[in-house]
């Protein structure tokens, strides 16, 4: 196996120390790992993909981690909920759908709207305004567009599929 020599300052030697404690003293496979994470994120930096954290479970305890390209979103606020919709394009090719349901059954009380009204925060949260931090978050992954159909809004769906087609900015040449 092919030897590489490494040159490290002083001041990150305490860093490739801290590494090797944490991987019981094999940093070649320290850094191989990092090297792997750190050009897979890259590469799909380049190809337009970033990094997403997602929310996942009731109340969003929970996240999950995929590189993927927002394509669509949606918002909405009903009689019975809050609806939010993201699908992301992931770099492999199928398409997450990211929801998040919060029904104002469900609005946690408790938080301080009735106590405090005078909190603007309060009042973004009642109204539905921006994230919600209550409620159902779900994702879901398909392989193919198509399988998209009947699982989100129909007029999410045709944005979707127009996105999905088409680059999200085109260069003029003008």
């Amino acid at each position: 196996m092919p030897n590489k020599t490494i040159y490290v300052s002083d001041e990150d030697t305490k860093l490739f120390q801290r590494a090797q404690e944490l991987v019981g003293g094999n940093l070649s496979g320290a850094i191989v790992t990092a090297l792997r994470r750190f050009i897979e994120l890259e590469e799909g930096r380049l190809e337009g993909y970033d990094e997403v954290i997602l929310k996942v479970g009731k109340d969003g305890v929970r996240q999950v981690r995929f590189s993927g390209a927002l394509l669509a979103e949606w918002h909405q606020v009903t009689d019975a909920r809050v609806e939010d919709i993201r699908v992301y394009r992931t770099r492999k090719g199928a398409f997450a759908v990211h929801s998040h349901f919060s029904n104002w059954e469900d609005f946690p009380t408790d938080t301080g709207l009735l106590k405090d009204l005078k909190n603007w925060q309060n009042w973004r949260r009642f109204l539905g305004i921006g994230e919600q931090d209550w409620g159902d978050f779900d994702l879901e992954v398909v392989d193919k567009i198509e399988d998209l159909k009947g699982k989100i809004p129909d007029k999410l769906y045709i944005r979707v599929t127009d996105a999905a087609e088409h680059s999200r900015v085109e260069d003029l040449d003008i």
